[in-house]
């Protein structure tokens, strides 16, 4: 599983996360994170939010309901052997 360190924009401390899978929807990429690589993990969705042109991918959480359902529904079609929950 890659792993990557994500920083928040406001500052604070960084954190590893694990990408279990992405995909690009409407142009827009999303990621699926876990804090770690335990089968019972957690999972977050990730949002690209950075520019055409950048030189750091900027992500952040999603946390508009209907769009984590969409993006949730995607992850577990791609996942046929996990279960996502909201």
């Amino acid at each position: 599983m890659e792993k990557i360190e994500f920083r928040p924009a406001e500052g604070g401390e960084s954190a590893w996360l694990y990408v279990v899978e992405e995909t690009r929807i409407n142009g827009i990429s999303y990621l699926l994170v876990t804090e770690t690589e335990e089968e019972e993990a957690e999972a977050y969705i990730l949002k690209d939010t950075s520019k055409d042109g950048d030189t750091d991918a900027a992500y952040e959480f999603v946390d508009d309901d209907d769009e984590l359902e969409t993006v949730s529904k995607i992850f577990a079609e791609l996942l046929e052997d996990v279960d996502i929950e909201l």
